[in-house]
């Protein structure tokens, strides 16, 4: 491509940049590890460029990739057949000068995105990965059967499943086994809960058998725990109908008529003070208007009763999934508590 010719003169840069070397320079070999001290430093100014000293650090952490896998096949109830996948956004560290993969691999975060138990858009919570994959977690974000599709437990089987596949393939995604977290919110944080309050116990599929689904430790954001009773405290949404998200999930039916099948897909009925239970951080916005603020309290008073380890965080002022939880602050809690725990 031509530039077009200017009317005028051009401008004489070479007496405003640094003079260039009478020959050709050999390159200088500089690894990425040694860049940050290495000689020469470039004294070159030209008038007008603003020099910052500072900062010197790469505060943003890891770059990150991401993968797309099919961590299996299902089929539903009309005989077809869908391939489930996981997007898995990995730490990179080949242009990080202080990056380097954790000796064992790197502690893995599964996330499973709320969805009212229907059709999940995964991919909102993009710039939720990304924030986490920086600060050195593998997060392996999980779409799993709506429940039009295929109602409870179909969810917290296929979150066990994820759990597994990433375990199975460990040295592909150069993670470590043994330090696996899960992560999810609304319908998600309810999967999260039922998969990890249950472990290698039923419900589950044979999927990667026998690679274990038990994890180390869980976070709940805002999740529904109790269906029978969500309908008794403040809610913009009536919680019991058959179309409801809960009554879909039991199988589109009325929640209060049918408790025993509410009961079932309940978490807190999968608590037992012989049975141990994974760390749990719970966090629920007190201004929540979909999943009322006292499922929060319901589950907590439980796991407190149980003597289980559960802590708990009310965001006084947030609402469901907003005015708050994309905070740095909220989101520093949880990755100080999973890293302590990991």
């Amino acid at each position: 491509m031509n530039c077009p010719t200017a009317d005028h003169t051009a401008p004489d840069i070479e007496s405003m940049v640094a003079p260039p070397s009478a020959q050709p320079l050999d390159p200088i070999p500089a690894p990425i590890p040694e860049t940050k001290n290495s000689p020469p430093h470039i004294d070159e100014v030209p008038e007008g460029c603003i020099v910052l000293d500072e900062p010197t650090e790469d505060s943003f952490g890891y770059p990150v990739d991401m993968e797309q896998v099919t961590y299996a096949t299902r089929q539903l109830a009309d005989g077809t057949s869908v391939d489930m996948p996981l997007w898995v956004f990995t730490p990179g560290t080949d242009n990080m000068p202080e990056g380097q993969i954790p000796e064992g691999g790197w502690p893995i975060i599964i996330f499973v995105r709320g969805s009212a138990f229907h059709e999940q858009n995964v991919l909102d919570y993009l710039n939720y990965y990304v924030r986490i994959a920086e600060k050195g977690f593998v997060v392996a974000a999980v779409k799993y059967r709506a429940s039009d599709d295929a109602p409870f437990p179909a969810q917290m089987q296929d979150c066990k499943t994820a759990v597994r596949f990433m375990r199975a393939n460990a040295e592909r995604f150069h993670v470590n086994k043994d330090r696996v977290a899960l992560w999810g919110d609304s319908s998600g944080g309810h999967t999260v809960l039922m998969a990890g309050f249950t472990g290698d116990t039923a419900p589950d599929t044979p999927d990667y058998q026998p690679v274990s689904a038990e994890v180390k430790c869980i976070v709940d954001w805002y999740g529904p725990t109790d269906f029978a009773m969500m309908n008794h405290y403040p809610s913009s949404q009536n919680h019991h109908v058959p179309e409801c998200p809960e009554g879909m999930e039991i199988g589109g039916v009325n929640v209060l008529e049918h408790r025993d099948l509410s009961r079932n897909a309940s978490p807190m009925t999968c608590l037992d003070a012989d049975r141990p239970t994974p760390p749990t951080l719970i966090m629920h916005g007190g201004r929540d208007l979909l999943v009322p603020f006292n499922q929060s309290c319901r589950l907590y008073v439980t796991m407190k009763a149980l003597n289980k380890n559960v802590t708990f965080y009310k965001l006084g002022n947030a609402s469901h999934a907003a005015y708050g939880f994309r905070s740095n602050r909220a989101v520093g809690i949880v990755l100080d508590w999973l890293a302590e725990r990991l």
